[in-house]
């Protein structure tokens, strides 16, 4: 009568909408995912230290992507989140170091920092509007990661210029896991891109514009 009484309670919690989660059998397990760069950006950076110094701020998250969660994209403007697939982190918090770490492989920086930080820059690179989501719009399906850049010449208190970075990678197979992939090769391509717009920005090239 009792296990009969709890059934019925969860039937009736249901059609009113809160769910009865504690009796879910078969749960699918959640799988956790890293951003991170391959073994070609952990190289040792060329020594040196005449170049100026340059600060990251954290990025800011485009709407909708300020978490975990992984953003799926099935038709236009609706954004979907996948139930048992998660990153470790908001995407745009994973990018910050990745950021930090494909720099200090320049030798065209003294150093490369996070803020906030005690030691006093000469540039500082801003980011915004990251995203980061698998499209199911077609197939393949693809990987997408886009931010909007702005580097600033903290000595002239200047904007030398903004630029928006756009990635877009085919998934190896049509499930999150294929995303992730795709999400890391297109990570490390941005940050390719990125680091080469720095490095004509700061020599005031018409290149910076571009």
């Amino acid at each position: 009568m009792r296990y009969w009484l709890v059934h019925a309670a969860c039937a009736l919690l249901m059609m009113t909408g809160t769910g009865c989660p504690s009796l879910r059998s078969g749960s699918e397990a959640v799988h956790t995912y890293q951003l991170s760069l391959d073994g070609s950006h952990n190289e040792a950076r060329p020594a040196g230290g005449n170049g100026p110094v340059f600060l990251v701020s954290t990025p800011q998250a485009e709407p909708g992507f300020e978490t975990p969660r992984m953003v799926y994209v099935k038709r236009p403007y609706e954004l979907e989140y996948f139930a048992a697939n998660q990153w470790a982190d908001t995407p745009a918090r994973m990018f910050t170091p990745l950021l930090v770490q494909a720099l200090n492989q320049d030798d065209a920086w003294r150093a490369v920092l996070p803020l906030p930080s005690s030691l006093r820059g000469d540039y500082r690179l801003d980011t915004h509007g990251f995203l980061l989501q698998q499209e199911f719009l077609q197939q393949p399906s693809r990987m997408r990661v886009m931010v909007r850049a702005q580097l600033v010449d903290l000595k002239e208190s200047t904007i030398l210029s903004t630029r928006v970075f756009e990635i877009i990678e085919n998934a190896t197979s049509e499930n999150p896991y294929g995303g992730v992939q795709a999400a890391n090769r297109a990570v490390a391509a941005l940050l390719d891109q990125m680091a080469s717009w720095l490095r004509e920005c700061v020599r005031h090239s018409p290149e910076c514009g571009r």
